[in-house]
């Protein structure tokens, strides 16, 4: 599933090629694609004719599209393989597409392609600035809004392992198990360390790595291991190969040349190095 960086780099391709433009067609192809729509298909297409995009905004892996006439924004989540294109009016449909804009420009449309359709839109209202399904997420860790004491406080209080506190939406958001993993090596904290242990210097080094590992992922376009993650454009990121830990098992750790681990964590893997990532006692 695409985590923060992914998805902002997706929320920039729609900043520049979407923002500002009139909504004057959309066809649903699938009805999956808009099953939290609960008034349904016809509804949706009929509520989005005639809006302007204003603008472009993402939380965590969710993004959204503000639209004029009212407080309300088109919200999408990729799932796992959404993928957001600006495609031309001429171009043939993927055979996966699930929903079509067209815009009063004539210019290149906005297509949501979604093969395994764990993905959706929806036309959500805003509050204060956020869509109401997703107003409960916790700030990402690029939000002005994000308070860095504020999670080092719950996190101690949370009482779990690190990385299951990572992976918790409530308590920051746009954090998966890639990413997790990478700040994790970098902080040289195991998955398994127990939170309440965690000094408050240990997690702002911890804060700092997951902000150090996204931006880098951000400026090389995400990680793609296969072509269900793409930009805007249809292309795919590169830091599949700065990743340190993640999907490494057997090949040596690059601080310390010791074999990286996987170990089976939440029904997927964790990666880590045995020594650099000393597991709790």
């Amino acid at each position: 599933m695409p985590e923060l960086p992914e998805v902002e780099v997706v929320r920039r391709g729609l900043a520049q090629w979407v923002a500002g433009r009139e909504i004057v067609s959309a066809e649903v192809l699938h009805p999956r694609a808009v099953r939290r729509h609960l008034a349904g298909a016809d509804d949706f297409v009929a509520r989005v004719k005639g809006r302007i995009v204003i603008s472009a905004e993402r939380r965590g892996k969710y993004l959204w599209l503000p639209l004029s006439g009212a407080e309300e924004a088109l919200l999408a989540h990729l799932g796992m393989s959404g993928q957001l294109l600006v495609v031309e009016p001429g171009s043939p449909p993927d055979k996966h597409l699930r929903v079509r804009l067209g815009f009063g420009d004539g210019g290149s449309e906005l297509r949501f392609v979604d093969q395994r359709t764990f993905g959706h839109v929806m036309l959500s209202p805003l509050l204060d600035g956020v869509p109401s399904p997703i107003a409960h997420i916790a700030p990402d860790p690029f939000e002005a809004s994000f308070d860095d004491d504020r999670f080092a406080a719950a996190l101690r209080r949370r009482r779990t392992e690190v990385k299951r506190a990572l992976l918790d939406q409530s308590l920051i958001s746009g954090v998966g198990n890639i990413y997790a993993d990478e700040a994790l090596w970098l902080a040289r904290l195991h998955w398994a360390r127990p939170t309440q242990t965690l000094t408050r210097p240990k997690i702002a080094e911890l804060l700092a790595a997951v902000r150090e590992v996204m931006t880098a992922a951000l400026h090389q376009g995400g990680t793609s291991f296969d072509s269900l993650y793409v930009n805007v454009n249809g292309e795919s990121g590169y830091f599949e190969r700065s990743l340190e830990v993640y999907g490494r098992r057997d090949r040596p750790c690059s601080r310390c040349g010791t074999p990286i681990m996987r170990e089976a964590f939440m029904n997927r893997s964790s990666f880590s190095c045995p020594r650099c990532q000393r597991r709790p006692r």
